[in-house]
């Protein structure tokens, strides 16, 4: 009997885990988003690679034409905060701007020549270069591709690849998905093998203050407050 309830339960497990993922999708699929890829990239595209301006120039600029076309979506300038990445054998830094259960927005880059494992994830990520170069070699190629200032590069759902960032390289990255999937990624060399706790305290709480932010517009705009 005891075989037969645990296999009762397993099944039961199962299937509420496949409707869940169902539903989720579902969800995903059919909600509005307060982002599009295209969108995010024309405007990246607009400062990238600009003469006598740096990426740091450039940033701001972008940060500022988002705050006018997103009110109430961009953190204000006391939660922007460059956080360290390390990630898949490479280390970067970030700086969240969005953060929901399905979008986030941020700046990222490196100031050192890094690379390793993209991560494969739930969610279509595209990032657009504002200086330096990225190189990409997809899974089951023998070849990689270089991209420049201007470019951007899509990660689809579920793909992995090969990254490689030089010194200096700085780009728009927009995610889309389910956007919990992508933190076990994000925090597991952290966790695992450099134990900087306190760069893991400082991820989760900018992640926290986005979803707050989000949270705080949508119920304005739906008129609770």
């Amino acid at each position: 009997m005891s075989v037969v309830r645990t296999s009762l339960k397993w099944f039961l497990f199962s299937a509420l885990t496949v409707v869940a993922v169902l539903l989720l999708r579902q969800w995903m699929a059919t909600k509005h988003y307060v982002f599009n890829k295209e969108d995010v990239a024309k405007l990246a595209k607009q400062y990238a690679g600009e003469r006598g301006q740096n990426h740091e120039q450039a940033f701001a600029k972008v940060v500022v034409e988002l705050r006018k076309r997103y009110p109430g979506h961009i953190l204000p300038d006391e939660d922007l905060q460059w956080v360290f990445v390390n990630a898949g054998g490479w280390m970067g830094s970030m700086c969240l701007l969005h953060a929901s259960l399905t979008e986030y927005l941020l700046l990222f880059g490196t100031a050192v020549d890094t690379g390793g494992h993209s991560g494969r994830y739930w969610a279509e990520i595209s990032d657009t270069i504002i200086s330096g170069t990225f190189r990409q070699w997809k899974e089951g190629t023998t070849k990689s591709e270089m991209y420049y200032p201007g470019d951007t590069i899509v990660h689809s759902v579920g793909e992995a690849t090969s990254v490689q960032w030089s010194t200096g390289t700085w780009m728009v990255e927009y995610g889309r998905g389910f956007i919990p999937s992508t933190l076990g990624f994000a925090l597991a060399d952290t966790l695992f093998s450099t134990q900087d706790f306190l760069t893991m305290f400082y991820t989760v709480r900018v992640y926290v203050k986005g979803m707050l932010l989000e949270a705080g517009t949508l119920l304005t705009e739906a008129g609770v407050f």
